[in-house]
């Protein structure tokens, strides 16, 4: 059985909240305390935000200045040659240098192994 299910039980329940409630509000000290607790966290707030913008605007200041030092430092560079170089050659024969467990994706005739061929190991 429901503990409220009627509706006097209900109005009994709501009276009790709001006498509740009334209780509270004339029992409660006043908002001094809490005011000056958020005065204090309004003003660390605020001290907060104004250092975090003082070190945005110096970030960026530093940002700034190291671009223009990197673009002075391009114009002033002298261009390097280009040295060309041969390519690596393996002198490993191909066989040798790849090991025996893996095998080429595609076969000698041309087509491609699938996920599930399980043939024998060429």
């Amino acid at each position: 059985m429901p503990l409220f299910s009627t509706p006097t039980q209900f109005a009994a329940l709501a009276l009790v909240f709001v006498a509740g409630w009334l209780f509270g509000l004339a029992s409660h000290p006043g908002g001094k305390k809490w005011k000056a607790r958020y005065l204090a966290e309004r003003d660390a707030h605020g001290a907060a935000k104004k250092d975090s913008d003082l070190r945005a605007v110096a970030a960026e200041k530093r940002a700034t200045e190291a671009e223009h030092e990197n673009a002075r430092l391009v114009k002033a560079a002298s261009v390097a040659p280009v040295v060309e170089r041969r390519p690596v050659v393996d002198t490993v024969a191909r066989s040798e240098a790849r090991p025996a467990y893996a095998r080429p994706a595609y076969r000698a005739d041309g087509t491609k192994r699938g996920w599930f061929d399980f043939d024998q190991r060429r």
